[in-house]
């Protein structure tokens, strides 16, 4: 073959590694019953491809000759094992059994497969934190660096928290399926949630130098159209669609605003001073689209009404013509399905831009009285917006002080300062 053709096949095999990689591995993971074998089997897959393919041609259904040499590279490596450990013959003779069409076992089970891998590195049996970092290193493919330079630890650190979980899989004997019927919207709610602090990590980070950090809220958004892609294919899971749909919505809606929520310099950009033309039109559209189905379906929860409420900002022309009274009714709506002293700070500041800021400043004292958000930056952010709106300036500088003792994001200490300066 020549050097012409090694680059087109060489050009192939970067595509589908690309494009491809997480679905065949998905697959192997079913078939080999191990992370790891199934990670190595892959590889070993596209590293025979390349040799293969340059002398017979690339085939007419190359994912399923991928899938079929990374499951019998599995086999290899696990004969290789039995003859140490010989529990593995077992195994071994089930997976020489079967021996279907392989570009029929690569096609016809591919959606589940990848199902299945979403709901096993999102088992409640696993710490938060390890579930985030197993989704993100097994589905999105994002590699143990990139993993731990997001959430600011060091790559070490985070390959241990990944071979713990896959270690819990393992001892824990957390099955490899999508779950029944009847645990679905519990597991369920433990995907979406993963999905959504993803998000959040990545459109408002939690500290560090940086507001906002696209690459996480990208994975997270392609993970939750990737759930919304795969649902329907299961019938099981078609009920609960809806909120799988309202939280992508939702996601959609806030990351429409990510050029406007910073400017050159990196500072923070209040809602209410963002320039609009800057907002993602397209990303608003889709959101709203996909909100308006949601709510349609009268089976929606927290994700639909949080998304209802975001589709609300992003159909403002201004800030100063937003629908306040809308949005105060949808935290009411919110506080209902999910009540929480944070939907609540947040319903006091629309009560605050829809009625008076003496009302919502009432509402965020009470929450205050409670001590329940008493640690809470934003909190404290809140009340001395409101108290310097009305002129209450000590007060005003109390509070934000206080904010800026407990917030750990820097653009957001610059913002405090700021405001600190202005009120002397």
């Amino acid at each position: 073959m020549n050097e012409a053709s090694n680059i087109n096949v060489r050009g192939t095999i970067d595509e589908l590694y690309r494009t491809e990689s997480r679905r065949i591995l998905s697959t192997l993971i079913r078939l080999l019953g191990d992370f790891d074998l199934a990670e190595e089997a892959m590889h070993d897959a596209f590293a025979a491809a390349m040799e293969k393919w340059a002398e017979e041609g690339i085939p007419a259904n190359p994912r399923a000759w991928l899938v079929s040499a990374g499951r019998f590279k599995g086999i290899d490596v696990m004969r290789r094992r039995s003859r140490i450990d010989e529990s593995g013959a077992e195994i071994i003779e089930h997976l020489e059994a079967d021996n279907g069409d392989p570009a029929e076992f690569a096609d016809r089970a591919v959606k589940d497969d990848e199902l299945r891998l979403i709901f096993t590195c999102c088992h409640p049996a696993l710490a938060p934190d390890a579930r985030i970092a197993l989704t993100l290193r097994e589905v999105c493919g994002l590699t143990t660096e990139e993993i731990a330079r997001a959430f600011l630890t060091t790559p070490s650190t985070l390959a241990q928290r990944i071979v713990r979980a896959k270690a819990k899989i393992r001892d824990a004997g957390i099955p490899y399926k999508i779950p029944s019927h009847d645990d679905l919207p519990g597991r369920l709610e433990a995907v979406l949630h993963v999905i959504y602090l993803v998000f959040n990590e990545g459109y408002s980070a939690s500290s560090g130098d940086s507001l906002t950090r696209a690459d996480l809220s990208g994975e997270a958004i392609r993970l939750g159209r990737l759930l919304l892609e795969l649902l329907p294919a299961n019938p099981q899971a078609a009920p609960f669609e809806p909120e799988v749909r309202g939280l992508v919505a939702l996601m959609l809606l806030q990351e429409s605003r990510r050029a406007a929520r910073s400017s050159a310099e990196g500072d923070l950009v209040l809602l209410e001073d963002q320039d609009r033309s800057l907002w993602n039109q397209e990303m608003i559209r889709e959101g709203t689209q996909l909100v308006r189905r949601a709510l349609a379906s009268q089976s929606f929860g927290a994700y639909t009404v949080q998304a209802a409420i975001a589709a609300v900002h992003a159909e403002a022309p201004a800030a100063a013509a937003t629908d306040w009274a809308q949005i105060v009714a949808l935290y009411d709506v919110l506080l209902q399905v999910a009540p929480s002293p944070v939907v609540e700070l947040n319903r006091a500041v629309a009560v605050a831009l829809s009625d008076s800021a003496e009302a919502g400043l009432q509402l965020i004292d009470g929450i205050l009285a409670r001590g329940e958000l008493s640690d809470y930056h934003l909190a404290h952010s809140a009340r001395a917006d409101l108290c310097r709106r009305m002129g209450r300036f000590a007060e005003a500088r109390e509070s934000y002080e206080r904010a800026l003792a407990l917030t750990k994001l820097e653009p957001e200490r610059r913002f405090l300062e700021r405001r600190l300066h202005d009120l002397a």
